[in-house]
């Protein structure tokens, strides 16, 4: 049986229902309720799996009132599964909140694993897997989005992103012309689903193929790391270093850390001397 005041994390289908594992199935049918994010969704699962089960709304907007209700229920010895609409609770959804205010009150958290879009794009891209950083949803707004994008220029890990259909193909341009059009990207439509495709390609050519063919389905683009920049930095001052890294598209803070490390410096002592330093 499910442990009595416990909370579990429990990762559902991204797809194709045959990947819910056995004890997921076991745990959902022995909890006293199923927080979820979307409970329409979620109701379709459980009734595929035959269960008569209690399904409550918790979503990032009611999260602020539903976690504490949740809290207060798991503090009186009841087992809740949280569930996202698919793959892992708090992996780019809700979920985060509920976690930490459970730990706070001492409820014990149980996870539960399951599907999970980053993991299974990045083992089908056939980059490498050793050091990689997911990105999830750019900003929409402009501003943040440039920030972001900027952020990434220097970034040597494996990057793993998400994006809905229809702003695939703005985003697929906007990192081809933020990274380099000869980037290598894998581009993951439906994952475990019935039209599952991966197009590994570039970025100048995704960009230019999803322009002119609407994406119907779920994506999670994964982008082959940057170069590490090895500057030549005989004979220049630290300042000259700096604009080196900044020039290439870091941003003073990560121009500051390789700086640092390229010279073996405190970090301290190259940020002094990077505050009088302008692009």
């Amino acid at each position: 049986m499910a442990d009595s005041a416990t909370l579990y994390l429990v990762g559902t289908p991204i797809g194709n229902l045959e990947d819910l594992t056995l004890r997921a199935i076991r745990i959902l049918g022995e909890v006293d309720l199923i927080a979820a994010e979307d409970t329409r969704r979620t109701l379709k699962l459980t009734n595929h799996l035959h269960l008569e089960k209690t399904v409550v709304s918790y979503h990032e907007h009611n999260q602020h009132t539903a976690g504490p209700r949740l809290v207060e229920q798991l503090l009186q010895g009841k087992s809740i599964a949280l569930v996202s609409d698919a793959g892992m609770p708090v992996v780019s959804d809700p979920g985060a909140q509920l976690v930490a205010l459970a730990a706070d009150a001492g409820i014990a958290i149980r996870v539960v694993p399951g599907p999970c879009a980053v993991s299974s794009a990045l083992a089908a891209s056939g980059f490498d897997g050793a050091a990689y950083v997911f990105v999830g949803f750019l900003p929409r707004e402009n501003t943040p989005r440039k920030q972001a994008l900027a952020a990434l220029k220097g970034e040597q890990r494996t990057m793993v992103l998400y994006e809905a259909p229809h702003r695939l193909a703005r985003t697929l341009a906007d990192l081809r012309d933020s990274l380099d059009e000869t980037r290598r990207v894998a581009v993951c439509n439906d994952i475990t689903k019935f039209y599952e495709d991966v197009r590994r390609t570039t970025l100048g050519e995704a960009a230019a193929h999803f322009a002119q063919h609407p994406p119907k389905g779920e994506f999670a683009l994964v982008v082959q790391g940057g170069q590490p920049l090895r500057p030549s930095y005989e004979g220049l001052s630290i300042q000259e270093h700096l604009l080196l890294y900044m020039k290439a598209g870091s941003t003073k803070k990560e121009a500051v850390k390789q700086v640092a490390r390229d010279r073996d410096l405190p970090k301290s002592d190259v940020y002094r001397i990077s505050l009088d330093v302008t692009q």
